[in-house]
């Protein structure tokens, strides 16, 4: 078993009268320390099955399991402990803490959800601090940074807690192509470093170039899915 397998997932939404059918019947598997991408175009279901994995959300049906978990038997309580424990968010807003430096809210989740004294809060933010040469702008705030050193402390921020997993929606929306560059490559490094799952989405067919594993969603569905490891690999979900 992977570190995330599922197992003919559907997410169902009602608006109003209207079923929205986010996901259908999706069944993956993700080993552990791999760098994956989901792709798919707008409306595909690529933030829906990110945030069922990530257990901002629970599957309609079908079952779910991450880390050995199944999150779909979690309650509200209860999946915030695990995502607290075990996985990391990189957003493509970054979402950093406007009136906290970047030393700090790269701990801040330290504070929020785990119980870590002190000295070894100040050793893992300098550490993660010095992989994503983010050392200088230690004190600065977000506003006094660039969009790429923003998603520099995103990408540290994600990793303080030692999660198995880290989920990026569209993390390199907001930036110029090179510095989308950098970022991928660093989440990259940064897997090779810690052995952390990163599963990311985009629309960059460029970007997707870089992840090992892709897995295509349509209107909901897993059309495909392929290891850019082996030549010639093509697994059809």
């Amino acid at each position: 078993m992977g570190l995330i397998t599922a197992e003919n997932v559907h997410k169902r939404y009602r608006v109003g009268e209207t079923v929205i059918h986010a996901l259908r019947g999706v069944s993956l598997t993700i080993e552990g320390g791999a760098f994956v991408s989901i792709v798919g175009p707008s409306g595909s279901g690529k933030t829906t099955l990110l945030n069922l994995i990530g257990c901002l959300d629970r599957p309609s049906e079908g079952k779910l399991t991450v880390a050995g978990t199944d999150v779909g038997g979690l309650g509200r309580r209860q999946g915030a402990d695990f995502r607290g424990k075990n996985i990391g968010f990189i957003f493509q807003d970054f979402n950093l803490i406007p009136v906290l430096t970047v030393y700090e809210n790269i701990e801040y989740p330290l504070l929020m959800v785990q119980d870590v004294p002190a000295p070894e809060r100040s050793e893992r933010v300098t550490t993660l601090l010095r992989e994503v040469g983010m050392e200088e702008q230690r004190n600065k705030l977000p506003d006094q940074i660039s969009g790429g050193q923003k998603q520099r402390v995103a990408v540290a921020r994600a990793l303080v807690t030692s999660p198995a997993l880290v989920l990026a929606d569209e993390p390199t929306a907001n930036l110029d192509h090179d510095t989308a560059y950098q970022v991928i490559e660093l989440m990259k490094r940064m897997r090779d470093t810690f052995g952390t799952t990163f599963i990311f989405s985009t629309h960059d067919p460029k970007i997707v170039g870089e992840a090992e594993v892709v897995h295509t969603l349509e209107d909901g569905r897993l059309t495909d899915s392929r290891d850019t490891r082996e030549a010639g690999h093509e697994q059809v979900g």
